[in-house]
């Protein structure tokens, strides 16, 4: 059933691959942003709102999980638009817009099961991925960029909290949850250390096929939503 599940939802991304195609075939300088590179960059996330929005308006208006992970989507686009003109002083603009977009995403995701030794493992990856990138920080990115990681990692604990690799109750949505927050904190870790520290080479391959691939799993970990309105609702009055 999982199997076939996935394969149903395989044409509704096909406007989402071909999007990515066309930004990694252009390859547009990033040396010199535009209105044009803006749109390129931001069309696969575009895609993946229309990728929600096929589900219907019902679907979104019933499982409040999945509105909250298109929510973030949303913000996603906003923040690729303003890291296209990070040199000309938008960066913290884009590193709030993707923490405004993480707590979307670990709020859909959920507080149960809480999974307390994942979360101890993902507060030690923070931790051990901020000591590398402190030395390297100075003014206000010392405190933004610890204030991110902290938001990152909460929505990966949260993100692989549910992750049930065997069993009855395995869920294929859950799986493309997990990776896509894993994907999502290395694309993240590698624009930090780029910018920061030192060099990366190939960053930006890295970086945005790492982050289109967090992005897509995540919008799919929607389709199976955790938490339909009726359960939603039960929750809220208990």
């Amino acid at each position: 059933m999982p199997r076939l599940r996935v394969k149903s939802e395989g044409p509704k991304l096909v406007p989402f691959f071909k999007a990515t195609c066309v930004y990694f075939v252009l390859w547009l300088p990033s040396s010199s942003p535009s209105w044009v590179s803006t749109l390129i960059k931001c069309l696969p996330i575009f895609c993946l709102w229309l990728f929600l929005l096929a589900h219907g308006l019902g679907f979104l208006l019933a499982h409040p999980s999945a509105t909250r992970i298109f929510v973030g989507l949303v913000f996603s686009a906003v923040g690729d638009a303003f890291l296209i003109w990070q040199d000309q002083g938008y960066f913290v603009h884009g590193l709030l817009m993707f923490a405004v977009t993480h707590m979307f995403y670990a709020s859909a995701f959920g507080m149960r099961p809480l999974a307390l030794r994942t979360g101890l493992v993902m507060a030690a990856l923070s931790g051990l991925c901020y000591a590398l990138l402190y030395p390297c920080l100075s003014g206000a990115f010392t405190y933004l960029v610890g204030v991110y990681v902290a938001l990152i990692g909460f929505m990966g604990w949260r993100a692989m909290a549910g992750l049930r690799l065997a069993g009855a109750d395995w869920r294929w949505t859950e799986l493309a949850a997990g990776s896509g927050a894993l994907f999502f904190i290395i694309s993240d870790l590698t624009i930090a250390l780029n910018k920061f520290c030192f060099p990366v080479p190939y960053s930006r391959a890295l970086i945005m096929s790492t982050y289109y691939a967090a992005q897509m799993l995540v919008a799919l970990s929607a389709v199976e939503s955790r938490e339909p309105v009726e359960h939603y609702r039960l929750t809220k009055a208990n």
